[in-house]
């Protein structure tokens, strides 16, 4: 369960308007990090099947999808491939 949100007036405007902090848990980079072609291809694609699509994407593709690598097994952090993904839209 989520602890509540904490509110404060915010004096200094004029229309009173409340501040929500949120001070639920953080998230780490472990949560943020995709770790070879399946991960990777459930986020995007939404199945494991598509892992042939992330290595041509990360590969060979003339748009290039965002991704590093720990030795040899190809990662992503999920917040990058949100953005990317925002940007092709935006084209």
């Amino acid at each position: 369960m989520n602890p509540p949100l904490s509110s404060s007036r915010n004096a200094g405007s004029p229309s009173g308007a409340i501040e929500i902090i949120d001070s639920g848990p953080k998230m780490t980079i472990a949560d943020d990090l995709l770790r070879g072609a399946d991960e990777i291809a459930e986020f995007v694609f939404g199945s494991k099947q598509h892992r042939r699509k992330v290595y041509y994407l990360t590969g060979d593709a003339r748009t290039h999808m965002p991704h590093f690598r720990m030795g040899s097994v190809l990662c992503a952090r999920k917040s990058t491939l949100l953005a990317w993904i925002a940007r092709q839209e935006g084209q």
